[in-house]
């Protein structure tokens, strides 16, 4: 856990039955600008896409704050020769941006990763060349910029430029977050 003024962060399980809340940031079209889906339009929708993608996820959590759900956080595992590799992807409901919310959770999901999965030995995010908010969440969080990768994906039709991060099992803050 980790304090944002006077609030608790954790991380838990995201639950269908906390519906309302992520509609806060599923529906927020300020949210998914820079997300693969686009914002849900019904509570059904979104109650679906937890059922679907969210539950049977190998590592996907609310992002709580004291308590209650303000946004969420997965860790992806790659497979095969790659399972040393994982990617780390957060959205944050956007009336709660410039908290520090996003970076703690990052830190937090790091942290938890390293500790569950001990044949990991990098941590990457890949964030769209425009969304430099979540570029500093990562930086701060102590992610390092490795650089840009040119029309690295498809995004919402469009081939898009990222910027790739990494962490990595060995770095001297990984060691800080395990304190």
């Amino acid at each position: 856990m980790e304090r944002s003024s006077d609030s608790v962060i954790s991380l838990r399980p995201l639950d269908i039955s906390d519906a309302d809340d992520f509609m806060k940031w599923y529906s927020d079209e300020n949210v998914s600008k820079f997300c693969s889906w686009d914002a849900f339009t019904t509570k059904e929708a979104a109650i679906e896409h937890v059922a679907n993608t969210v539950i049977p996820h190998p590592w996907y959590r609310a992002i709580c704050l004291s308590g209650r759900p303000v946004g969420s956080i997965s860790v992806t595992p790659f497979r095969g020769i790659d399972k040393c590799r994982a990617e780390i992807g957060y959205v944050v409901a956007s009336e709660y941006w410039g908290k520090g919310i996003a970076t703690a959770a990052v830190k937090m999901a790091a942290n938890s990763v390293f500790v569950e999965w001990s044949h990991l030995d990098r941590l990457e995010a890949v964030v769209a060349v425009e969304n430099t908010a979540s570029q500093r969440v990562l930086e701060k969080a102590g992610f390092k910029r490795e650089g840009v990768l040119r029309k690295y994906y498809l995004f919402k039709g469009k081939p898009t430029d990222a910027v790739i991060f990494s962490l990595l099992s060995t770095d001297p803050q990984v060691n800080y977050f395990m304190d």
